[in-house]
């Protein structure tokens, strides 16, 4: 029964630490994305509602995380608390974040034309999908020091809502939600482009991650 117990412990802990490394550093890049996208687009980069909805969604995707699978060797030794490494963890990842989204404002920018006022709703559109999916997808990077999905997968809950958002989010642009939430259907030719914008974002991060438990020892 003792032994159960602090197993029990050392998953809650495992989760705790994972919802609060997504959580701020995805929060820290975001923050370094709207910085500089205000900085030179005529318009805001994703309107106050567009932001609220998004953060909703995220957030509602992350209420399974308590329930997810804690690989062994996050559990086999006691872990402490150790502020430090959080803080270096942010520092590395978040700047992943913000370098995909703003290649993702070039290719709405640049390739997609999205560049004035009249458009600005298209662009507003691409990032509020390539946000809420990167975020939703990375969580399932960042969970795990393992292969995602291949050595190491989410628990059922926590793969259910991270799906079921993703659609949600995919669906909004082509709902009757979207003019109350400024969204509009996405060209054909932006859902091409978004496929390799994630699977970088999600390859580097799990690459990063990697050298920064082989390096500072941050799991």
């Amino acid at each position: 029964m003792l032994h159960d117990g602090v197993i029990e412990g050392r998953k809650v802990f495992a989760n705790l630490l994972k919802y609060l490394r997504m959580g701020a550093s995805s929060n820290f890049g975001n923050m370094f994305s709207v910085l500089g996208a205000s900085a030179w687009l005529p318009f805001l980069p994703m309107a106050p509602i567009q932001v609220l909805t998004n953060n909703l969604l995220y957030d509602f995707s992350q209420t399974a995380l308590p329930t997810d699978n804690v690989d062994e060797d996050a559990i086999r030794c006691p872990r402490r608390w150790e502020i430090g490494k959080i803080g270096r963890y942010i520092l590395c990842i978040g700047p992943i974040s913000s370098l995909f989204d703003y290649v993702t404002f070039a290719t709405l920018y640049w390739l997609l034309g999205a560049s004035t006022p009249a458009q600005q709703h298209v662009f507003q559109t691409g990032w509020f999908l390539e946000s809420l999916l990167s975020q939703t997808l990375i969580v399932h990077v960042i969970r795990t020091r393992k292969i995602p999905f291949i050595q190491s997968r989410g628990s059922t809950a926590l793969i259910t809502t991270g799906v079921a958002i993703c659609l949600t989010g995919i669906w909004l642009p082509y709902s009757s939600l979207a003019a109350p939430l400024g969204l509009v259907a996405p060209p054909g030719v932006f859902w091409v482009l978004l496929l390799p914008i994630l699977l970088g974002y999600c390859c580097l991060t799990y690459v990063l991650r990697g050298w920064l438990v082989r390096r500072f020892a941050i799991d």
